[in-house]
């Protein structure tokens, strides 16, 4: 079956560094656009970052543009979220997902079919 599994989330500290990582397995990884979205407590879930099927391409939201970094291996059915310079604002539980088709490089919940568990990051001031 379909399965993500995100990990690397834990507690830092402001201007510390996380890299969360995403393995997938029961789908075509390679043909997939893959993003990252979070949600806060209280709040409704938020795009962060998405990288196309084929890795050349990728998109950011604008509060972690030039500090996260999104990249995939498809030999490894694996993507990655590097996060530098965290802030407290970026608490929260961290999925990724896999688009619906490829090519989109969405930044819409809807259009992902497949969604992992979700990673918490906290990060204190």
């Amino acid at each position: 079956q379909v399965q993500l599994v995100e990990s690397g989330g834990g507690l830092v500290q402001t201007g510390g560094s996380l890299r969360l990582s995403c393995a997938a397995s029961g789908f075509t990884f390679s043909s997939k656009d893959m993003g990252w979205f979070r949600q806060a407590p209280g709040m409704e879930r938020e795009f962060v970052a998405v990288i196309s099927w084929s890795g050349d391409r990728t998109y950011y939201a604008d509060s972690v543009r030039g500090r996260f970094t999104t990249s995939r291996d498809n030999a490894k059915n694996t993507a990655y979220l590097q996060m530098d310079s965290l802030r407290p604002e970026d608490t929260a539980v961290y999925y990724c997902a896999a688009s619906r088709s490829w090519g989109l490089l969405s930044y819409k919940a809807y259009d992902y079919s497949y969604w992992g568990q979700g990673t918490q990051v906290s990060v204190s001031s």
